[in-house]
């Protein structure tokens, strides 16, 4: 692991995104809530914060951080047929948390797959990708 001892802690937010593309179908059984096992995005929901906390076990070389918020929004599309999935993650610390918003995107998107995929096998998740980090030395980044 890269040595952060010494750096500042300052306040760092990250802001991560993904998409789940599907059959018209199979949104409309999530946005109905008449999936089989439940709620997709609430459990959806709770995948995601639990990964963006626990994204040090998960990724060799990434810090254990004390994060102080985990945001998730989700943005069905109906015209798309997919849902978006958006993670900020906060905290005040001495390494950003790029990973762990990624990580959220990541695991959030796998969970609606696995709710849904005895309806659709043929779902795709794309996009994945870091949409904006402030804080800490190298300062902002926002995808244009």
């Amino acid at each position: 692991m890269v040595d952060v001892g010494a750096k500042a802690r300052t306040r760092r937010v990250a802001v991560a995104s993904g998409r789940i593309s599907m059959r018209p179908a199979t949104l409309r059984t999530v946005l109905e809530g008449s999936a089989r096992k439940g709620d997709v995005l609430g459990v959806a929901r709770v995948a995601a914060i639990q990964a963006a906390k626990r994204t040090s076990e998960l990724i060799p070389l990434a810090h254990p951080i004390a994060l102080t918020r985990v945001a998730v929004e989700f943005e069905p599309d109906a015209a798309r047929s997919s849902i978006a999935l958006n993670a900020t993650v906060e905290c005040r610390g001495q390494t950003g948390v790029e990973m762990e918003a990624l990580t959220a995107v990541a695991a959030g998107l796998l969970t609606i797959y696995d709710m849904l995929k005895a309806v659709d096998r043929g779902m795709s998740m794309h996009d994945m990708r870091l949409e904006e980090k402030r804080g800490g030395k190298s300062g902002t980044f926002r995808r244009k």
